[in-house]
């Protein structure tokens, strides 16, 4: 890497620090050079500059390793350092056991030569941020399987994933899912609730989320620690009060879910409330088949169609949270009335209903009614197939625009649209060949959701997790109180 560019400041001195792999994330600092400062960390590696909340007063530079200026997990900050403000070190402690937790959650088991490499730290201070999460109950050591070098193996830190979970919940027109999600991802137990039309109001859906959580709780580890909620909707979910501001599938409007639940279980804890498709995409990127890829675009097919965006690593979501109502783009001026009031709208054109009608099956027909069309179109028979070829053409009219805009490594397919893309692939790929120019189409790739139905699911748990993560002192002191609560 050659030289760079230092921000002015005197006498910068060079510190090695690491960070979780997404940001914003926290920093978190090897050695420093005055005792209780931390400087801001600036992005400037790709021509951008990202600033992390630190206190004020104080100013930093840094520099990434890694191919093309990417994030990653250690680099090298030269920082001017404030002698009176800053970070205390039990803060950077507590930075340090989120990185080191984070890690583990995504990326599963690792010993503590792994973390120092990876991370930065020095071992020693590694096996103390080890020790502190064991006695918060987070991980546990176990020995290694011996990979043939000499001396004895490094004992192998894992996530304690059956007594620390959170709840996950999904949403949909015609179902509830709930979920007990464990420290590493692991679903350890699940509930389902089928729902007939019409749809419920808010406050039944409350009541029936929390029915189901105390049906997966009852099935927990008795030791396990609740730590909080993630709810999947599939709607616009305005973040300063969690209120599902419009969702047109379920007839929602303006609706308190959040608090609405909160009243109807016995749990202290925080409920985080997100849009279905957001929630997929964060899935995906993590977890599933667009692992590792830093801009992806998801598609969420059910009754309605939406989307997820994450650019460079992140998740985007608007001045107040209502990006990615892509089923909503005006695709056809002559098309039919959407349930947001408009017309022509995408998904009135690639919806489960408009697929299930140009089958000849009834549009409400829901789940039974899409394999009975998925079991015909491997069968071959022609008013299937030629549905699904009309439903490639559609999707690939709308993608071609979103691709255009987005440039993603990867688009993936969730919901219906995953189950159903070997039937109508050919079709879409024919349509983005002869809308998309080849210099952007020869970068991305079109893939269906390795996660499947459970993708918004996971995504909650994740959305769930990473609040939690953040700070896991402060978690497991308010897990506590939430059980002495409810006890």
């Amino acid at each position: 890497m050659g030289p760079s560019r230092r921000p002015p400041g005197n006498g910068p001195k060079e510190t090695t620090v690491g960070w979780s792999h997404n940001p914003p994330a926290h920093v978190v600092v090897q050695s420093m050079e005055a005792q209780g400062s931390f400087p801001i960390l600036q992005r400037w590696t790709t021509g951008r500059r990202f600033r992390q909340r630190q206190p004020s007063g104080t100013v930093g530079w840094a520099r990434s390793f890694g191919r093309g200026g990417r994030w990653g997990w250690g680099c090298r900050m030269l920082s001017a350092v404030s002698g009176t403000e800053g970070l205390r070190s039990e803060a950077v402690r507590r930075a340090n056991l989120e990185t080191i937790l984070q890690r583990l959650h995504r990326r599963g088991p690792a010993t503590r030569s792994m973390l120092t490499k990876e991370i930065g730290l020095h071992r020693s201070a590694v096996g103390d941020l080890i020790a502190e999460l064991t006695e918060l109950g987070f991980v546990q050591e176990e020995r290694s399987t011996s990979n043939g070098a000499p001396g004895r193996p490094s004992p192998e830190a894992h996530p304690r994933a059956t007594v620390n979970v959170v709840f996950a919940v999904e949403v949909l027109v015609e179902s509830i899912s709930v979920a007990a999600v464990g420290l590493g991802g692991r679903v350890i137990e699940s509930a389902r609730l089928d729902r007939a039309r019409p749809i419920s109001s808010p406050k039944r859906t409350a009541t029936d989320i929390a029915r189901l959580m105390r049906r997966v709780q009852a099935k927990l580890d008795p030791g396990a620690r609740v730590f909080a909620v993630g709810l999947a909707v599939p709607g616009l979910v305005r973040q300063s009060d969690r209120t599902v501001v419009m969702a047109p599938n379920l007839g929602w409007v303006d609706a308190p879910i959040a608090s609405l639940l909160a009243e109807r279980i016995d749990l202290d804890v925080p409920i985080f409330v997100r849009n279905e498709a957001d929630l997929g995409a964060l899935a995906e990127s993590r977890r599933g088949v667009a692992s590792g890829l830093r801009d992806v675009l998801y598609i969420s097919g059910e009754v309605g169609v939406g989307g997820g965006l994450i650019s460079d690593g992140r998740l985007l979501s608007g001045t107040t949270g209502f990006a990615g109502e892509i089923g909503h783009i005006p695709v056809n001026p002559d098309g039919d009335p959407c349930n947001c009031g408009s017309h022509g709208c995408w998904e009135t054109e690639v919806g489960e209903g408009r697929l299930l009608r140009r089958a000849g099956l009834p549009a409400d027909g829901g789940r039974p009614a899409m394999a009975e069309l998925l079991e015909a179109a491997d069968n071959g028979e022609a008013v299937a197939r030629q549905a699904m070829d009309e439903q490639g053409r559609w999707l690939g009219y709308g993608l071609a625009g979103l691709i255009s805009i987005f440039n993603p490594e990867a688009v993936v397919l969730g919901g219906f649209l995953a189950a159903a893309f070997p039937y109508y692939s050919t079709a879409l790929e024919r349509e983005l060949t002869a809308r998309v120019t080849t210099s952007i189409r020869s970068q991305g790739r079109v893939l269906p959701s390795a996660l499947g139905l459970e993708a918004p699911l996971l995504g909650a748990a994740e959305l769930a997790w990473d609040e939690i993560l953040s700070d896991p002192v402060v978690a497991v002191a308010a897990a506590a109180r939430s059980s002495a609560a409810s006890a």
